[in-house]
């Protein structure tokens, strides 16, 4: 037993000093768990966010003011006041995305039902916020007229309730945060897939294999060898890229134990690296296995639940969705980093993902076992 971890411990050693051989590998693993999870997070946002608005108020009433004042950040910049004869100068400067415009009498034409028409200026070369922004601004309007008219009346409505929305675990629902940890989950899978994939191929490449196995170590050795050098190395990139980029950087708050989702990403790793073993034994050559592992990446974090809930998916699918580990991944992620989740709320998640690592285990070794002695 002594012998087998010495021979473990060796070639997991010799498995990490390989990779930091190969240049390439280390510069997409640093890339993947930085640069690229805060660039998805922070580009192209389905919301606006902090968009450049001005005000021209000709009518210089309480509801105008009212009105202009409700175009707060983090959606808005604070509003400047301009002139109607400005707003085609500042516009083709691309000062401003939006100007709102409020006609004389306004406030007077509101309180008499007169139907009066806000003018709202939009750029459109900005697309990602004219389309979105363009409905905020309507909302916005048509909020304040209505809390306004309220105050305004002397009379109670017959029916009173009203409907009072809190968002928990994302007030603002900020998109950055949910993209980030998206971005991190799909990294862990294809990078632990890369790495173990890859491992295996560069011994068979090389010619190594054949001299392992006439050592006196065992498939199951260079297998475990394998998955733990490679889980070691994304488990350390993991820990750096929640605690510096997606919290300290991009400020997602970490609403659950740090060291819990640790061990989460640990199990999942299991799972994931045999299945890149599994993978590497049908690929002669590193082309192939870039051909296997777009087939099984891109179902498995389009399907998973983290971009697309998998309730408005069909039960086929769900039900196939059940034998993939990012499933689960993503289930008790979010759970413990968003609504912060104890042991005692995932550990059936965790114990589901162990089963499954298990299986994916002994599946890959014995595929492993059978492609060697071909």
């Amino acid at each position: 037993m002594r012998e087998s971890l010495r021979h473990i411990f060796s070639l997991g050693c010799k498995e990490i000093a390989g990779l930091f051989r190969d240049p390439l590998l280390v510069v997409l693993i640093l890339y993947s768990f930085s640069l690229n999870i805060y660039l998805g997070a922070k580009s192209a946002p389905e919301a606006i966010s902090n968009a450049a608005i001005a005000v021209v108020d000709e009518d210089g009433s309480a509801l105008s003011k009212r009105i202009s004042d409700a175009f707060i950040p983090p959606l808005f910049l604070k509003p400047d006041m301009i002139s109607r004869a400005d707003i085609d100068r500042l516009m083709d400067e691309g000062r401003y995305t939006f100007v709102v415009v409020f006609p004389p009498s306004f406030q007077e034409k509101v309180m008499a039902n007169d139907n009066p028409e806000v003018q709202v200026n939009v750029d459109a070369t900005r697309m990602s916020q004219a389309f979105t922004g363009n409905g905020y601004i309507q909302q916005i309007i048509n909020r304040e007229v209505k809390s306004f008219l309220g105050e305004q009346s002397q009379r109670k409505p017959i029916y009173s309730a009203g409907i009072i929305i809190r968002n928990r675990f994302n007030p603002n629902l900020t998109k950055s945060w949910s993209r980030a940890v998206s971005g991190l989950i799909n990294n862990i899978t294809m990078i632990a897939l890369i790495l173990t994939g890859a491992a295996l191929i560069r011994e068979r490449e090389r010619g190594t294999l054949e001299h392992l196995l006439v050592t006196p170590v065992k498939s199951v050795e260079i297998m475990i060898s394998k998955v733990w050098a490679m889980s070691l190395v994304v488990l350390i990139v993991t820990g750096f890229s929640l605690v510096m980029v997606i919290h300290h950087f991009l400020g997602v708050p970490i609403a659950g134990s740090f060291w819990l989702f640790m061990l989460g990403v640990l199990i999942n790793l299991f799972a994931v690296t045999s299945l890149g073993i599994f993978l590497a034994c049908f690929a002669r050559d590193m082309p192939q296995l870039g051909i296997l592992l777009i087939l099984v990446i891109m179902p498995m974090q389009i399907l998973s639940g983290g971009t697309t809930s998998q309730e408005n998916m069909p039960e086929i699918i769900q039900f196939i969705m059940r034998f993939a580990p990012t499933t689960y991944f993503v289930d008790f992620s979010k759970a413990i980093l968003f609504r912060g989740a104890d042991f005692s709320l995932v550990w059936k998640t965790f114990l589901q993902m162990l089963v499954l690592g298990g299986v994916y285990f002994f599946v890959a070794l014995r595929r492993f076992r059978k492609s060697v002695a071909s």
